[in-house]
């Protein structure tokens, strides 16, 4: 049985993939972590970075002798992904991601950090912060100031670039949400375009969210595919 692990995105958790790993553990051996310090994972990290978060599979794969696998990767968690593609591709078999953000400048950064401000979110969007306080072990205000901190040192020096893909050779199915807001469909383009053995697909009615997903239909895609 093909060995799938699924990666959250960004001050996300596993607990977020839990209903398309319902989906798809009856064809595959299904596993899903957490990144240093989000989640359960109370491992202490002094910031965080794409690079980090990378070690956190490959260390993961390692202690469940787990010498080749695919991937499903959501947002931060395909980058990851992707990352671990160029990096050690000897280590993955066929890689998905969805909703991921591949185009990253000082201008994307300082956007998307103003969505990261803890007491904005406690002030405006509450249930968010609970949901938030609920998801983390860690402090989750902790978990925004670092994420922030790392967008916007991913926006001076974005550790996948364009000439990075041609040289990725593992099969790959890049996957946008049609409603997305936050990943544009020319950066999507882009990076397929660039990748040597690729695949495109834009869902229906589709936004970022993972809650706000079919699983059943995200989980249709990844079956045909993996």
């Amino acid at each position: 049985m093909e060995t799938l692990l699924l990666l959250h995105g960004a001050i996300g958790a596993s607990d977020q993939l839990q209903a398309l790993e319902a989906e798809l553990k009856n064809q595959y051996n299904v596993h899903a972590i957490n990144f240093s310090g989000h989640g359960k994972n109370t491992s202490y990290a002094s910031g965080f970075s794409i690079g980090l978060f990378a070690k956190d599979v490959l260390r993961f794969c390692d202690e469940k002798n787990l010498q080749k696998i695919s991937i499903f990767g959501y947002s931060m968690g395909g980058y990851v992904a992707m990352y671990l593609a160029k990096h050690h591709p000897e280590r993955i078999n066929k890689l998905v991601t969805f909703a991921t953000k591949y185009h990253w400048n000082e201008e994307i950064a300082a956007r998307e950090v103003k969505m990261l401000d803890p007491e904005k979110i406690q002030q405006k969007v509450p249930a968010f912060a609970e949901a938030l306080q609920q998801r983390h072990t860690s402090d989750w205000k902790d978990v925004l100031y670092k994420s922030a901190a790392m967008m916007l040192d991913m926006g001076m020096d974005n550790v996948l670039k364009t000439e990075d893909y041609p040289g990725i050779s593992i099969p790959v199915l890049l996957m946008l949400g049609d409603r997305d807001k936050m990943v544009t469909l020319d950066e999507t383009l882009t990076v397929y375009k660039a990748l040597p053995n690729a695949q495109l697909a834009v869902l229906p009615n589709t936004p970022h969210p993972i809650e706000q997903v079919d699983h059943t239909m995200l989980s249709a895609c990844i079956k045909r595919y993996i």
